[in-house]
């Protein structure tokens, strides 16, 4: 399966639109140009969202599908990873049925929205593997470890290279994220036996920050609009394209 990419940018995500920046990218178009430019500035994957004609965050397999046809005919070589998220707008047997019929080789499927029917995880999570679908599991806090233990095959599971993002700020206060929380889940990650494939992304002012934490201890990356606005010094970003620039530069990543 194909491995995560070092750099991954998410541009938009489900929730923000054009009155928080002028430069999200919405249609499919944009997200392609975003895509240009934040390769060109050293991201070498994008993490795929996207939007209906009305700018309402959309899972369809079909749209994925020509969405991925024209990134891999316009950016060359950058590896592109679609959502499942729910968003209060997908219930969990749409969420399977577009990361198994997308055509999508790199998934990021929520742990804690797969179990909402718990029963039906394992075979989902090994139709994936079966298909060569690698799935990154989102991880919000510690304790999803534990989810990860009831909810993925032990096979996979266990197995080296099993992919996962740690998410910092998304349920605190302001959705401001803080790097000292990234020890508690680099301490579960130390109790596993093989080594995991794992990356970071963070919500608010503190994106720079924590990325730099995760760069340092072993971690790839995700950066972008979807989770953060700001550069380091507090100053809104002029668009994706200057966050990946940053945080490129602060890691050490050219």
């Amino acid at each position: 399966m194909r491995a995560l990419p070092r750099l991954m940018v998410a541009p938009n995500g489900a929730r923000r639109g054009k009155a928080d920046h002028p430069a999200l990218p919405v249609t499919l178009p944009e997200i392609v140009e975003t895509a240009r430019a934040c390769h060109k500035a050293g991201a070498d994957g994008l993490h795929l969202h996207l939007r209906d004609a009305d700018g309402r965050h959309l899972l369809d397999a079909g749209a994925y599908r020509e969405a991925l046809e024209e990134l891999r005919r316009a950016v060359l070589g950058m590896a592109v990873q679609v959502t499942t998220e729910a968003a209060g707008c997908y219930t969990p047997p749409h969420q399977r049925d577009v990361a198994l019929g997308s055509g999508a080789d790199l998934v990021s499927v929520a742990l804690r929205e797969m179990a909402a029917e718990e029963a039906e995880a394992p075979g989902f999570y090994a139709a994936c593997a079966e298909r060569g679908i690698a799935v990154q599991h989102i991880l919000y806090d510690a304790e999803d470890f534990d989810l990860l233990a009831r909810l993925v095959p032990e096979g996979l599971r266990d197995a080296a290279g099993l992919q996962l993002i740690f998410v910092l700020g998304r349920y605190s206060d302001g959705q401001e994220s803080d790097a000292r929380d990234l020890a508690r889940f680099l301490e579960r990650l130390a109790a596993r036996e093989a080594p995991a494939d794992w990356a970071l992304c963070a919500f608010g002012r503190a994106e720079t920050a924590c990325l730099r934490a995760a760069h340092a201890a072993g971690g790839k990356l995700r950066v972008g609009f979807e989770n953060s606005l700001w550069h380091a010094d507090g100053k809104a970003a002029r668009d994706n394209a200057e966050r990946v620039r940053e945080v490129v530069e602060v890691c050490g990543l050219g």
